[in-house]
């Protein structure tokens, strides 16, 4: 070896390159050390013999709609998977169970209708979730990221959400950035409290000028600051028929039991007064039989 320790690099890289051309690689993909790229090859499926080590898989832009739950558990070293732009549907629930040192992850650009508690709840470490373009996306459940308090990054824009109920982001210790915009936000007093939060929490909505309210049409295109004013202001003034119908319930209680108060009291009042005489008139007796 020179004492420039070049020979040493120049060994070492000829032997990264045998070995990663004795790596196997599936077809029509390009694989570096510890990536598999298969980005635009049209697939139909998940690529076979993806090598055990990969750390970094992109799958973007295909047509892919089915992601194997036991294929995917071989890559146990997995931290960054790239499938946005594929046909991903609805039931994704425990097909990310194996890997669990997930950091990255994007589905964006799919067709996910829901997301449930088992979606994402075994990926521990993930770091960045990317859901947004997945028009069909119409519910989270409200523990649905329980489990992922390490995520940083979520962004659910240009989805087909109306409501997200304010525990499912608040409770995210480390959230820093969330995607919002471009959603169908039903703006009822429901929604307020999520959009209080919004207006006083220190994450970051990009794209903010874009998260308004689809509905109710009063409120159409309103954005979230101006549409929290006039919640507050309507959601505090104006009740609901049930709220009414229990105004009247108290009120007419409170008549009657007035009523039955100032009933006692008037018969007290006229026994008593009935007590009086009588005493007066034994008083008036006696003193006329000792005259």
């Amino acid at each position: 070896m020179s004492p420039s320790g070049r020979p040493c690099s120049l060994s070492f890289l000829f032997l990264l390159g045998m070995a990663s051309e004795g790596i196997n690689c599936p077809s029509r993909c390009s694989c570096q050390y510890l990536e598999v790229n298969c980005t635009r090859q049209q697939l139909q499926e998940f690529p076979l013999d993806i090598p055990l080590d990969t750390r970094q898989l992109i799958l973007a832009a295909n047509n892919i709609a089915y992601l194997p739950a036991v294929e995917l558990s071989f890559l146990a070293d997995l931290v960054y998977l790239d499938c946005k732009k594929n046909l991903l549907g609805d039931d994704l629930d425990f097909t990310f169970i194996g890997v669990a040192k997930l950091v990255y992850l994007d589905l964006s650009f799919n067709n996910l209708t829901q997301v449930t508690f088992s979606t994402f709840s075994h990926l521990l470490s993930l770091v960045v979730l990317k859901i947004s373009d997945n028009p069909n996306l119409v519910a989270i459940e409200k523990d649905a990221f329980a489990n992922n308090t390490w995520l940083r990054h979520l962004d659910v824009s240009r989805t087909g959400l109306t409501f997200l109920d304010t525990s499912t982001v608040q409770d995210l210790p480390n959230l820093r950035l969330l995607g919002l915009s471009d959603n169908l936000w039903h703006c009822n007093c429901s929604f307020l409290d999520f959009i209080t939060w919004m207006m006083e929490s220190d994450v970051h909505f990009p794209d903010a000028d874009n998260i308004t309210c689809y509905t109710p049409a009063g409120l159409h295109a309103l954005r979230m600051p101006a549409a929290e004013a006039q919640l507050h202001f309507s959601c505090l003034t104006q009740l609901d028929k049930q709220d009414y119908v229990f105004l009247c319930l108290v009120g007419f209680c409170i008549f009657l039991a007035g009523t039955m108060a100032a009933w006692l009291a008037g018969v007290c009042a006229v026994i008593c007064e009935a007590h009086a005489s009588k005493g007066e008139e034994e008083e008036e007796e006696e003193e006329e039989d000792t005259a």
